[in-house]
């Protein structure tokens, strides 16, 4: 099976370095407009199932890149909530101690009034895994997957074959990853095969 682990086009508070995560805006016009570019190239083939966040970003997002695959919205692929960083960029946040703690602690420290980030991984993992067992028992052998950076970064750093650290999954708006799943090596160990990153 290919899936295709795909990040979210910018919107303005991508553009201003804001942490955007409950808030749900719209891509911006050069958002859509690099979406429009990875379509052209046909960065990502035709595929039999299309799952994305809730959220608008990365609704917007898949009706570019797929205008006439069906939608299966799932809700536990949502961004994690920041809390009191919400929407504030590192200039308005320079100053707080907590964040500079945050900073300090290589993002590991829960955010202050937000998701405790052990959960918001777990979710997006589960999520993840009930897709794909969805995708196996109607035996469909490719999908697309939209949604945001942390998502994907917690779903690779938990189930991908090769081991690497959540931040060094990270990749930016309209990117993704090329995923292959043997039906044989999920059912015994639930892990995934990178094959590319897709720019």
């Amino acid at each position: 099976m290919d899936v295709y682990l795909i990040r979210h086009g910018k919107t303005k508070g991508n553009l201003e370095g804001r942490y955007i995560g409950t808030t749900d805006e719209p891509l911006c016009e050069e958002g859509k407009q690099s979406l429009m570019q990875m379509a052209d190239a046909k960065k990502y083939p035709a595929v039999e199932a299309l799952f994305v966040s809730p959220m608008l970003r990365c609704r917007e997002s898949a009706k570019i890149l797929f205008p006439k695959q069906s939608i299966s919205v799932v809700s536990d692929l949502r961004e994690c909530d920041f809390g009191r960083y919400e929407n504030k960029n590192f200039q308005e946040l320079s100053g707080d101690a907590d964040y500079q703690r945050w900073l300090d602690s290589n993002g590991t420290l829960p955010f202050p009034a937000g998701e405790e980030q052990s959960h918001f991984r777990k979710r997006c993992v589960e999520a993840f895994k009930t897709i794909v067992a969805e995708l196996l028992e109607q035996k469909k052998y490719s999908a697309a997957i939209v949604v945001h950076g942390g998502t994907i970064m917690s779903i690779l750093e938990a189930l991908a074959e090769e081991k690497k650290a959540f931040y060094d999954w990270q990749v930016g708006n309209a990117m993704g990853y090329h995923l292959y799943i043997s039906d044989e090596t999920w059912k015994k160990r639930q892990r995934l095969t990178v094959l590319e990153k897709i720019t």
